[in-house]
């Protein structure tokens, strides 16, 4: 079984904070700055579908889900607006 592997991009993150109320298990948000904080880049099974809801939801498309091997995206595309 293939891992899915999350990259966030803390430049483009303007710090909504939708990722951390839709997967708080997958992400927080700094105290400092309020910009996404990836805590499980490989999140388990039982995370996969709020981090891909979080990656949808994301106004900036800050976060990215990639397979394994490129840690590009997993089916061909970003999960952005």
């Amino acid at each position: 079984m293939s891992t899915t592997r999350l990259s966030i991009d803390r430049e483009r993150c303007i710090g909504a904070g939708m990722c951390a109320m839709t997967a708080p298990e997958v992400f927080d948000q700094d105290p400092e700055d309020g910009l996404v904080l990836l805590l499980h880049p490989e999140p388990a099974a039982a995370q996969l579908a709020s981090a891909r809801m979080a990656a949808g939801v994301c106004p900036s498309g800050a976060i990215t889900l990639g397979g394994p091997e490129t840690g590009g995206p997993a089916e061909g595309h970003q999960l952005s607006p």
